[in-house]
């Protein structure tokens, strides 16, 4: 039976990219297999900032605690963008916190519904999403150890593939057509 993607296993397919044997654990105390893991958290954290269907909620309600009234955002929100729903505020997110734009100040007096975009654990995003994002490490892993052009061709090559595929999960998912589409919206909803 085929399980998905490890970090581990995604850490080996790095290391077999510059032609190095598996470790057989994350604390392998390997230099190459450390820099594999730190560009592959990279890679896993530069991916799914851009927002996916599986790892962006909408209309996400943060609550202010009860004594400040302030939204400390969670810690592993990438992006927070007010909802629809937040007509009367303008919000943004600075440090850790919710900035209220029209008052100008970090007090809300009730939750707050947002569009946030989440960093997920490698092993909690689809395996499609996995794939891509070992690929593109092990081709980044590849240039930045050996660098050699004719590997990273061929690396190039998977990678796209494994985007299309990503890409492809994605418009399943989210459903999109042109009126709901996020390049859509953005482009013409452009502020002057």
């Amino acid at each position: 039976m085929t399980t998905p993607t490890t970090q581990l296993e995604a850490v080996n397919v790095m290391m077999s990219s510059i032609g190095e044997a598996p470790v057989s654990s994350l604390s392998s105390g390997l230099i190459d297999a450390e820099l594999a893991e730190t560009i592959l958290g990279n890679i896993n954290r530069e991916v799914q900032s851009q927002g996916w269907d599986f790892n962006r909620e909408y209309k996400y309600p943060l609550v202010p605690n009860s004594t400040t009234k302030e939204i400390t955002v969670p810690a592993n929100a990438m992006r927070v963008d007010g909802s629809e729903d937040t007509t009367t505020e303008i919000i943004t997110q600075r440090g850790t916190k919710l900035y209220n734009k029209v008052a100008h100040n970090y007090t809300f007096s009730e939750a707050v519904k947002v569009n946030i975009t989440f960093l997920l654990g490698f092993e909690e995003i689809p395996e499609v999403a996995r794939r891509y994002i070992t690929l593109r490490a092990a081709r980044v892993f590849q240039d930045r150890t050996i660098g050699a052009s004719d590997l990273h061709s061929f690396g190039q090559r998977d990678e796209q593939e494994a985007l299309m595929e990503l890409r492809e999960l994605e418009s399943d998912h989210a459903d999109l057509n042109i009126f709901n589409n996020s390049d859509v919206y953005a482009t013409i909803n452009r502020r002057g």
